[in-house]
Order: C-alpha cells, then structure tokens, then sequence
C-alpha cells in the first residue's frame, strides 16, 4: 500500500481536478446539456486548467524557475498561482458562465478564491497544501451539486472523502507536507466552496 499511495498524488495532483469536477457535473446534469456542448466545455477546461499550466510549468522548469510539477518550494508557487488566479478569471467570465453553469461557475469561483488564499499564504512564507486544497473543494462540490440536484447518492461523497484520506496519506509518505499543511490546505479548499454553496443549494 505505501508503494501505491505516491500514485495519487499524481492522479490527483490540483491540475486534474477541474477536469475531474467538470466531468461529474456534466455527468450529473446529463440530460441538459447536448454532446457536442459536453465536448465543447470539455475541450475548454482542457486547454485552461491543464494544458496551457503544464507548458507554463515546462517553461518555469526550463528557466529554473520550478524543480517539478510538485512545486516543493513556496517561492516557486507564486507565479504559477498567479497564472491560475488569470485562468480561473478566464473561465468563470467567458466560458463557465454563471447563467448557463451556474453551479459550476460557482465551482471555480469558489476554487479562485481558494488559490488567492493560497498565494497570499506562500507570500507569508506558509506552504498549503495543493492537493488538499484541491480534492477538498471538490468534495465539498460533489457533496452540493447530490443535495441540490436531489441525486440521493451518498456514494459520490463517501468515496471523495475517501479519496481525500488517501491523498493526506501520500502527502505524508511521500514527505511532501507536515500534518499542519495538509490541515491548512483542506481550510483553504473548503471555505470559499462552502460560502459559494449558499448561494446556489
């Protein structure tokens, strides 16, 4: 087990989880909205949230500027967390639009704020955990989304609070964070996400 846990750091590293969000909520709402508008959104959180931070990562890296996709450092987060700040402005002004994703626009609402808290931490010279931050904000979404849609599945939250155990756990075997990071990092994701919740449950 202590071999497979470094495993999900990577499945569920923080770039991945707005693909991971977005496909459950398209998949929660599958009746609304049609393929090619799936596809559509799809291709743009694609682009956005995955594809344009990892060539700016490669870029960071090239320059020296990171050592790995992990960002171990704080003074390397900041400006790759700026970036995320611009991408995720990006989306909830021009693609995840409040009228027609309003939940989902809330989501990365929620996950904008979450990554200024983020950064203004790192400018103090206190490390968040990323991931935690990450999968615990998309819990907290999951969690809404099945109350608001009135899914009445609890097996979504189970497993994503599992997911969320599983992830403390490699943190910490992979001595990446100390227990008090991962604690600021869930705070960190859950807050704005629950703020946010209120205004579309």
């Amino acid at each position: 087990m202590k071999r497979l846990l470094p495993l999900f750091s990577y499945i569920l590293h923080p770039i991945f989880i707005s693909m991971y969000a977005t496909l459950f909520y398209l998949f929660c709402k599958n009746d609304i909205f049609t393929n090619q508008e799936k596809y559509y959104v799809l291709f743009q959180i694609l682009i956005i949230t995955i594809l344009v931070p990892v060539l700016f990562f490669l870029l960071l890296r090239s320059t020296g500027n990171a050592d790995s996709i992990m960002l171990p450092q704080t003074s390397q987060r900041r400006i790759p967390l700026i970036l995320q700040c611009f991408l995720y402005i990006l989306l909830v002004k021009r693609s995840i639009i409040i009228t027609r994703y309003p939940e989902l626009h809330f989501f990365f609402l929620g996950a904008l704020f979450s990554t200024i808290t983020a950064l203004i931490c790192s400018l103090f010279k206190i490390r968040a955990s990323l991931h935690m931050l990450a999968i615990s904000g998309f819990t907290i979404f999951a969690i809404g989304l099945n109350i608001h849609l009135q899914m009445q599945n609890p097996y979504w939250a189970a497993f994503l609070i599992l997911m969320t155990g599983v992830v403390a756990s490699s943190r910490l075997e992979m001595d990446a964070h100390t227990p008090k990071e991962l604690i600021i990092g869930v705070l960190i994701g859950i807050f704005p996400q629950l703020l946010f919740l209120f205004l579309w449950l």
